[in-house]
């Protein structure tokens, strides 16, 4: 970073890129129907094509997370920031003159590979600057930054194709991603390079297939299930799955391997041996796990109680800000306590929070709970999951080594978005087959009776919701396992009585 900018610059230039890379990561929520319309896409035949329009950008942006982050340790945080911003740049201007779908996909995938590099390299940008006592606060507010994208994606891309078209997204990408790597190049230091002129190529193409191995066989799995049934899966329907999964499996204990002899690896195990490092990390998991029941099945409830298609979407959008604007007020506090009581006690703190409004959730919600109701429960669950964010981030940044930060920044995205796509499968499975089970168990009135419609009618509701409500007890069940997994976390002394640190120009 540059020897004259403020660690508060820095700060703001690196947030402004995260800020556009997670709207671009949300946004496409609200503007399927009209891309899809635009792109000649038929539904319902069309809905796989649909599909990969979201599955493709998360993809790519969790695969390029752990190469990109260690390509800033080796190559420094600049060069590396500035050169995802030309790709989020070049994917911008692919997307809105695609002539089909498939040159709409590539352009999809250079705008995550791009956004999905920011993000780590951010964080790792974050931690060289500021000194240790405040590391934790300027994380915290990157996470806020973070989160704060996700929350208005869908609602700008709602007003843009209200008031002008879908591709007027891509359309302002490219003056903000300019403004972005100029503000990068003035202000980012040129220093940073770690002095390793070497990649470790095998490690980065194996860990990449089976990440990507991985998120497809859990997405497509999601999709099959909640289009089939899970009783209804066919050896053809299952084969393609369990094929992907084995890829995966086998190209990273290729990836294992390969870094336990290298002398440059692509993610330094040793740094697994550090106790808080690996809990963070798995914490981070189950988080991401749990935080997907929440975004996917508020909507799915919402849509159960209304009649109206736009309704429901329109009430589903600000019930489910109070999560999101939760989480991101809370991702600066999780700081500010992470400062004053080390890592342990903000998560402990937050992840009770996050239990308690599942159990709210879980035993409190059916077809007729007030949305007020369901506001306040998800702010208390958006509040929790905020103030673990930052404790998290920062116990993984602190545990690296200053030339292996961007890898272990990485680790934390990476870990959180699959821990998303497990549970997103995991959840339709769980789901359908408790539809199917309490379907058994409902009685109806003889066809042809005056209030068989009415009957059958809140039958579904009822089972629908019940199904659901339970989704949300299993992921309190999955809190708490994460609740046991950090009393092992190393208590550690307080960040601000730690001696003020010179930061690491990076």
């Amino acid at each position: 970073m540059s020897r004259k900018a403020s660690p508060n610059l820095v700060l703001a230039v690196v947030g402004f890129g995260v800020f556009i890379a997670a709207d671009d990561l949300t946004v496409v929520a609200t503007m399927l129907r009209p891309i899809i319309g635009d792109l000649g896409i038929v539904l319902p035949d069309g809905l796989n094509q649909m599909a990969w329009i979201v599955n493709a950008y998360l993809i790519a942006y969790v695969a390029v997370m752990p190469f990109m982050g260690r390509l800033s340790d080796v190559l420094g945080r600049r060069r590396t920031y500035i050169a995802s911003l030309v790709l989020f740049l070049a994917g911008s201007l692919v997307v809105p003159f695609a002539p089909n779908y498939g040159v709409f996909l590539v352009g999809r995938v250079l705008t995550a590979m791009g956004g999905g590099a920011l993000v780590p390299i951010g964080l790792a940008i974050v931690a060289d600057v500021f000194a240790e006592n405040r590391r934790a606060r300027a994380l915290g507010t990157l996470g806020a930054i973070d989160t704060l994208g996700w929350v208005w994606g869908p609602l700008y891309g709602a007003m843009l194709v209200r008031f002008l078209s879908w591709r007027w997204q891509f359309y302002l990408n490219v003056p903000l991603a300019i403004l972005g790597i100029v503000a990068a190049w003035y202000v980012l230091d040129r220093a940073g390079k770690s002095g390793r002129a070497r990649i470790d190529w095998v490690g980065a193409v194996t860990l990449t297939v089976g990440l990507v191995a991985l998120n497809v066989a859990l997405l497509e799995s999601a999709q099959i299930q909640s289009i089939t049934g899970l009783e209804e899966l066919t050896g053809a329907a299952r084969g393609p799955m369990w094929w992907l999964l084995g890829l995966a499996a086998v190209a990273i204990a290729a990836f294992v391997a390969q870094e336990t002899r290298t002398k440059n690896p692509l993610v330094p195990l040793q740094l697994f041996k550090g106790r808080n490092l690996t809990i963070a990390v798995i914490v981070n998991f189950l988080v991401g796990a749990t935080l997907v029941i929440a975004m996917v099945d508020v909507p799915l409830f919402v849509n159960v109680m209304e009649s109206g298609i736009e309704r429901a979407a329109v009430i589903s959008g600000w019930v489910l800000s109070a999560l999101t604007a939760a989480m991101a007020v809370a991702s600066y506090t999780g700081g500010r306590m992470t400062e004053r009581w080390s890592y342990r006690p903000p998560i402990l703190f937050g992840l009770a929070a996050v239990l308690a409004g599942f159990l709210l959730m879980g035993t409190g919600w059916n077809p007729d709970t007030p949305y007020l109701r369901m506001a306040w429960q998800l702010a208390l669950l958006g509040t929790g999951f905020g103030l673990v964010f930052a404790p998290i981030n920062a116990a993984v940044v602190d545990s690296a080594p200053p030339d292996e930060r961007g890898v272990a920044a990485s680790l934390v995205m990476v870990l959180r978005l699959i821990g998303l796509s497990v549970g997103l499968s995991g959840l339709t499975a769980w789901g359908i087959h408790r539809y199917e089970e309490l379907r058994k168990t409902i009685v109806l009135p003889p066809i042809g009776d005056p209030g068989y419609q009415e009957a059958l009618q809140r039958a579904q509701e009822e089972l629908t919701t019940s199904a659901l409500a339970e989704t949300f007890l299993a992921a309190g069940a999955v809190i708490a396992l994460g609740i046991l997994v950090t009393m092992l976390m190393r208590p550690g002394q307080p960040v601000s009585a730690s001696p003020r640190s010179t930061p690491h120009s990076g």
